[in-house]
């Protein structure tokens, strides 16, 4: 069965967060309820955060697994998370949270694409402000041609 990466269910605007355990858990609940990962996944991710942060800068936070989380992995998928009032993590704030599940070694290139997308200012500026979920997933198209 095929699975894109990314769809509009995948995607929830406008979320607010009391920390970064409740925002990465949110993520994590996403590709759980999508049908991506395992509930064990989600405990992966927030294993990930604890050992080193998952705060990439440009007001982005990529929660992960860890070594072995892809057993848990069922599809390859990302969730996103639009937080306009931001989610601390520690001295950074994450505006964006895109949760990442990549399977059969397609997690580099998700990652990749993540960042090609993120990299200019003006992007993320978009994809923190916009109410359309389409605008995120033409952002992130080429995530969705990962195999």
């Amino acid at each position: 069965m095929y699975k894109k990466v990314i769809d509009e269910n995948n995607i929830v605007l406008q979320a607010e967060f009391d920390n970064k355990w409740d925002a990465i858990r949110a993520c994590g609940k996403i590709l759980v309820e999508q049908g991506y990962v395992s509930e064990e996944y989600v405990e992966d991710m927030i294993e990930r955060e604890k050992v080193a942060t998952v705060y990439i800068g440009n007001l982005l936070a990529l929660p992960h697994g860890v070594a072995n989380s892809e057993n848990h992995i069922y599809y390859s998928g990302i969730s996103f998370i639009q937080v306009p009032k931001g989610v601390s993590f520690g001295e950074d704030t994450a505006y964006l949270m895109v949760g990442i599940a990549g399977k059969d070694g397609t997690h580099i290139e998700i990652l990749s694409n993540i960042a090609l997308a993120c990299c200019e200012l003006d992007t993320v500026e978009l994809l923190r402000n916009t109410k359309d979920k389409r605008t995120i997933i033409d952002i992130f198209s080429k995530i969705n041609e990962v195999s």
